[in-house]
């Protein structure tokens, strides 16, 4: 069976979005016991303690899974292997909000730009809970065109149209930068899997230093100053590009939409570099690899890019600057599957999931993480 291609999403606005073919196939479950409800912090740990599966094809009929912990990576990487890092900062992107007409009570995440207009900005209107988590609008929604919001901090939120069934692009009216006023008045962004509100310090990564993300680049997460220590003194190369990531509201398992990134030229060529001598360009999170390959040209060489990127990776489509990916545990029905099907096959990851279930690995931003080689 072959994975659905992703049509583009700007021109398939509000229709009903193609299935994805999961590369676990059909009847792979995750346990709720098994999401990740807390930081590693929480649970007493060390960020770097977290639990880390590799998987890795060694040619042979079955893959190669070992089980370590997070702190162990300088031993499981090679010298010359190089870890391509996210650099963007998580932004405080959940405010509440009021509906100006009917008095309603929302909770708007804001999510990114968008390369048509500087002031028209992705956001999602979500209904909040109880327990302070939210849940998606089930139809009807409130959203329509010309609806304003006031929100945290008295600004207005303006809706304009749809962008997809779930996301809408607005107007934001705040009287400054949206950074700045997230800052100031806004919260780190919930699902409800997660047990209560973290200060948005527990969703930065050790890399953070440009502020753009609605939501963590969360396989950094278990970086600590230590591990990054040892990782140089061992001879891993560490370089950094820059995706502001939009929200990927868990329910909904949307294709990816446009994101802002920037691959620096120094990073262009040390990946080359690595490339040329036979190491391994390994991502740290789907939000590297989309930025590398959106960077990358059909001979594999790597150049200095930035811009907006809608690009889609797909097992049809390949990937041609990376050989591994250090990335957290997907759902069955995420469309990131496809993109780690296109790096390391469906038969590696089949293996990983099933021993990550098996051995009971968490799940979601602050749970475990999977490394995956291809060679």
């Amino acid at each position: 069976m072959t994975a659905t291609l992703w049509e583009p999403i700007a021109a398939r606005a509000g229709s009903a979005a193609p299935e994805p073919v999961s590369p676990l196939g059909t009847g792979f479950r995750v346990a709720p016991d098994l999401l990740a409800r807390k930081p590693a912090e929480a649970r007493g740990l060390d960020r770097d303690g977290v639990r880390l599966l590799v998987a890795r094809d060694t040619g042979g009929d079955d893959p190669e899974v070992a089980h370590h912990v997070f702190s162990d990576l300088p031993d499981v990487l090679r010298p010359g292997d190089l870890l391509v890092v996210n650099n963007s900062g998580t932004l405080p992107a959940a405010l509440d909000a009021e509906d100006l007409d009917s008095g309603e009570r929302l909770v708007l995440h804001v999510s990114t730009g968008t390369p048509e207009a500087p002031d028209a900005w992705i956001v999602e209107l979500r209904r909040p809970m109880p327990d302070g988590a939210t849940k998606p609008f089930a139809s009807p929604s409130p959203a329509k065109p010309g609806l304003r919001l006031r929100v945290t901090g008295g600004a207005t939120v303006t809706l304009q149209r749809p962008y997809t069934p779930r996301l809408w692009v607005a107007r934001l009216d705040l009287g400054m930068s949206v950074a700045d006023y997230l800052t100031r008045h806004g919260r780190a962004i919930r699902y409800n899997y997660v047990d209560r509100d973290w200060p948005i310090s527990a969703y930065q990564t050790v890399f953070a230093a440009i502020p753009g993300s609605a939501e963590m680049p969360s396989a950094a997460r278990p970086f600590s100053t230590e591990v990054v220590a040892r990782l140089v003194a061992k001879g891993v190369y560490i370089a950094p590009i820059t995706l502001h990531t939009g929200v990927a509201s868990p329910e909904a398992h949307e294709k990816p939409y446009a994101e802002w990134y920037s691959v620096p030229e120094a990073t262009a060529e040390l990946v080359n570099h690595v490339r040329e001598r036979g190491g391994r360009v390994i991502a740290v999170g789907t939000t590297a690899v989309r930025a590398l390959e959106s960077a990358v040209d059909e001979e594999g060489t790597v150049h200095e890019s930035r811009g907006w990127t809608e690009l889609i990776i797909t097992p049809e489509r390949g990937v041609r600057a990376v050989d591994g990916l250090l990335t957290g545990f997907h759902e069955p029905e995420a469309s990131h599957l496809l993109m780690l099907a296109a790096i390391a096959g469906p038969r590696l990851i089949r293996a990983g999931y099933e021993a990550a279930v098996a051995n009971r690995y968490l799940w979601h931003e602050f749970g475990d993480v999977n490394l995956l080689l291809r060679r």
